[in-house]
């Protein structure tokens, strides 16, 4: 609990069976987390039978891999059912420490930030702490085309771990946006579209076998999609192009 309002991290799961009880432990340990949600996407390994042990938690199971774009879709939709009023998202393979999640919490408590993201790239250690050359290079690249595009100044557009208002993402039509990678990216588009500032806070990097990655294909995949939704919403900002993804029309 913040300032009277309720806490709740979600995490989107797949096979993160090696480092799932020490993501939660530590967010538990922060002392303003009041529940947890666990959107379990089919996983192979133990994932679920760990996260329907954990207390102050509910465990989300996909009967199959929907992908994480719809993993987030269901975390999101869970913790707004269990009346949330700030939801961070914090992935369970601990690529992301959970001490930054008091932070986060004040930035949307306070009401000065309706999102707030958690930067590998602010501080200058991406690299130093284990980021390969080539993730750094198309971040770098990506962000400066998509802040272009977009007409944003943030630091990075690509990391795993965000705080919400539950006020703002009753406001986003999260269910037209991709069930892939390309989700983290649309809703960005989206909140900026909407005229909310984003804040950040610099995030230590870690890279270890456990931790989730995507190979190089997708990757590449990933980052065409993120300069299409860059490009579409340009066009739709200058009525060239009506797009779905920034229409607020039901």
């Amino acid at each position: 609990m913040y300032r009277d309002k309720k806490v709740i991290v979600v995490m989107p799961a797949y096979n993160a069976e090696a480092t799932l009880l020490q993501t939660y432990n530590e967010v538990m340990a922060q002392g303003v987390v009041d529940y947890v949600v666990i959107v379990d996407d089919c996983s192979s390994d133990a994932t679920a039978r760990i996260a329907a042990d954990l207390p102050n938690s509910e465990l989300v199971r996909h009967q199959c891999n929907l992908g994480y774009g719809a993993n987030q879709k269901s975390c999101y939709r869970r913790a707004l059912k269990a009346g949330a009023d700030i939801i961070i998202m914090v992935h369970p393979d601990y690529q992301y420490t959970p001490l930054l999640i008091p932070v986060m919490t004040a930035m949307i408590g306070s009401g000065f930030y309706d999102c707030v993201l958690a930067s590998r790239i602010l501080g200058g250690r991406a690299l130093a702490g284990g980021m390969p050359w080539w993730k750094y290079l198309a971040n770098r690249i990506l962000t400066m085309l998509e802040n272009w595009l977009l007409g944003t100044k943030l630091s990075e557009f690509h990391t795993g771990y965000r705080a919400f208002s539950a006020s703002l993402l009753r406001q986003l039509p999260l269910h037209r946006n991709s069930d892939d990678f390309i989700f983290d990216n649309q809703i960005l588009a989206q909140i900026h579209g909407l005229g909310y500032v984003i804040g950040e806070v610099s995030c230590p990097t870690k890279y270890f076998p456990e931790a989730s990655s995507i190979n190089f294909i997708r990757s590449l995949k990933y980052g065409c999609g993120c300069l299409l939704t860059g490009v579409l919403f340009r066009l739709h900002r200058w009525n060239l192009w009506r797009s779905w993804l920034f229409s607020h029309e039901t």
